[in-house]
């Protein structure tokens, strides 16, 4: 499971605390525990944090990228504030994300290329998220296709099915597992598919129950990634025991340990 962590993102108050007051250290530290938790690569968003939301994503990759070299995924949806963002990045980049509308991806796929990027694809559009699997699934196939038809290679796109809250949409659970499944379908090799896991559990009364058993029954229809809280440890354990019970680690008593040490 390739692990991005969230934490680094304006809407939590820290971040945006020290975003305004240009506090590296927070957020240095919060890069570095991610790392440490078993993250592989950090997520970068400003949120509403900044009135200078340019400068503010520069100072972020600057900042994070003083302490580590893990791959940034630039979260955004303005287009000057991932461009800025990709043309800072060092290492690895992941530009996250972009929609099934043409006219993003027209913007955004270029861009990929341009920066050896890897790319997120949302399964929705102008029209909104579908309510079943079947219509994310034609988003996706719209992103593949307009994908591998301006040479970006498979490994390098992610699609993601879009999980909503079980407090307000609870029927889209199952379907984006289903969509998981299907993206598999789609074309040899596959996507990668990843999930925005955090949102499904948005103002549930225990969050961290509903992530992990999300990401466990995620995991089993073929998830490859996810971004999520790497500092939650309950979750980061069961993503690690759930990918063992599906054969992709090698069982040992000390198993959770040997994982994090890899």
């Amino acid at each position: 499971m390739f692990v991005i962590g969230e934490r680094i993102n304006g809407m939590f108050k820290d971040v945006a605390k020290a975003i305004r007051e240009g506090d590296k250290e927070t957020i240095q530290d919060l890069a570095l525990k991610q790392i440490e938790a078993g993250a592989d690569a950090l997520d970068i968003n400003v949120g509403p944090a900044s009135l200078d939301p340019l400068r503010a994503m520069e100072w972020l990759v600057r900042t994070v990228e003083e302490v580590t070299d893990a791959p940034l995924a630039i979260d955004t949806p303005k287009f000057e504030l991932m461009e800025a963002g990709l043309k800072l990045c060092k290492s690895k980049a992941i530009i996250n994300s972009t929609s099934g509308d043409k006219e993003k991806l027209d913007r955004l796929i270029p861009l990929a290329k341009k920066f050896n990027a890897s790319i997120i694809g949302l399964t929705m559009s102008k029209s909104g998220i579908p309510q079943n699997a079947e219509g994310r699934a034609e988003i996706a196939v719209q992103i593949v296709t307009y994908a591998e038809e301006h040479g970006i290679e498979m490994r390098e796109l992610y699609i993601d099915g879009v999980i909503l809250p079980v407090n307000v949409a609870q029927d889209h659970s199952k379907e984006v597992l289903e969509t998981i499944r299907q993206c598999k379908l789609l074309c040899d090799p596959p996507p990668k598919t990843i999930l925005g896991l955090s949102n499904v559990s948005q103002k549930t009364l225990d969050r961290s129950l509903v992530n992990r058993t999300y990401l466990a029954m995620a995991i089993a229809c073929g998830l490859d990634a996810a971004i999520l809280d790497p500092l939650d440890t309950d979750l980061m354990n069961s993503m690690i025991t759930a990918e063992l019970l599906m054969g992709k680690q090698i069982y040992c008593d000390n198993y959770l340990e040997a994982y994090k040490k890899k």
